[in-house]
């Protein structure tokens, strides 16, 4: 299993994200060609290595030719809708903007509409969040995680005026984050930077166990007394490894509620960042029966599961705590049946091996042959059994 770990020692930003990523050794003719899948122009990329501090990096230098349009989130939703790129770095590059646009409109009292970005400032973020995105996908890592973020200190000058550092915008994203100051003055973590981050990274902690490949460091536009760099680590987890991550549990008991709600809340919970979502029924103060609702997630996603479970339910309170995870290394593969391809999740822990044939594939099977999907699901652990023995 490959692992990228960013060390955000100075901060992060898109600039440095590209330039750190660039660093690893990464074919930078093969990730120029797949940046023009993207439907935009009159723009340059330089790519140099330069001095920060006493050490090296790389350094991504985007040069605009226009800067007189102003954009909104629905212009930059269509261009990536119109790129030639892959679902998945679309549906990532849809969620970051969201991320970003969603915060300006709130600390700045616009709806999400209503907020728009300069021409300089949109095509940087276009190419820094797509070929961040990009970068990551021809590096074909399997998990990322990320330090916790020094957040900064002071004011910066933006066209909205002085504003204070970290920047609002920049905090409505981190929610959830560990992050923390230490004296250092000036913005090291952009609202670019902290959209990619939190939509691409599982955690935020201590580097996980891995063995080191390669080591890349990204520069910083700006020159501190310290080296304005971001650091990214890329690894290999062994298959003897064990694989450990954070997460938070939720818990709430609500005996008040419609119960046709639950369908609902728990649809809401997952496509909001819930790993898993269960009811279990309880007994209550005076007898009542009621429902004990347990969310497990990645703690990044706090805040917004919690406001959801505010929403949603009756509930007026909800525990919290957080507990340590252990799990099998896994990947996904296709293997071939008679009805085409399916996806298969293959796990390992130590000597311990399985196998699971991924359960949409399979209803869809299911429904479009008109096949029992206990049938379906048979014959494919049949496939398996002979390909690659009893896993």
């Amino acid at each position: 299993m490959k692992i990228l770990y960013f060390d955000c020692f100075s901060g992060i930003s898109g600039d440095m994200i590209l330039g750190a990523l660039l660093d690893l050794g990464l074919d930078e003719e093969l990730w120029k060609s797949e940046l023009k899948k993207i439907p935009i122009e009159d723009y340059e990329i330089e790519v140099t290595k330069k001095k920060k501090g006493a050490l090296y990096g790389t350094d991504v230098n985007i040069r605009i030719k226009d800067t007189k349009t102003h954009r909104h989130l629905r212009d930059l939703i269509d261009i990536v809708k119109k790129s030639s790129l892959s679902s998945d770095i679309k549906e990532k590059a849809k969620k970051i903007f969201y991320k970003i646009a969603e915060a300006e409109s709130k600390i700045h009292n616009k709806s999400i509409e209503e907020v728009h970005f300069h021409e300089v400032g949109a095509l940087d973020t276009i190419i820094d969040v797509l070929g961040s995105l990009i970068a990551i996908e021809i590096l074909n890592v399997d998990e990322i995680y990320s330090s916790s973020l020094p957040l900064g200190g002071g004011f910066v000058d933006t066209e909205h005026g002085k504003i204070p550092v970290p920047a609002p915008a920049t905090l409505e994203i981190l929610k959830g984050v560990p992050v923390y100051t230490d004296g250092r003055e000036g913005e090291l973590v952009t609202p670019t930077g902290a959209a990619i981050i939190t939509t691409v990274a599982k955690s935020f902690d201590n580097m996980p166990e891995m063995k080191i490949e390669k080591i890349g460091y990204g520069c910083g536009k700006k020159d501190f007394q310290f080296p304005n760099l971001l650091r990214v680590v890329l690894g290999e987890k062994d298959e003897n490894m064990v694989l450990d991550e954070k997460n938070i549990v939720l818990e709430t008991n609500i005996d008040d509620m419609n119960p046709q709600i639950y369908g609902y809340l728990t649809e809401k919970l997952f496509n909001e960042g819930a790993l898993d979502v269960f009811l279990t029924p309880v007994y209550m103060k005076k007898g009542r029966p009621g429902v004990l609702l347990t969310v497990i997630a990645n703690p990044i996603y706090e805040g917004k599961l919690s406001e959801i479970i505010f929403r949603e339910t009756t509930t007026l309170g909800i525990r919290k705590y957080y507990v340590d995870k252990r799990f099998m290394i896994r990947e996904i593969k296709e293997i071939v049946t008679p009805w085409g391809k399916v996806r298969v999740k293959f796990s390992k822990y130590g000597d311990i091996e399985k196998t699971y044939p991924e359960y949409e594939d399979c209803r869809k099977i299911a429904e479009k042959e008109g096949i029992p999907l206990r049938v379906v699901i048979s014959e494919i652990e049949k496939i398996l059994e002979r390909e690659f023995g009893n896993l």
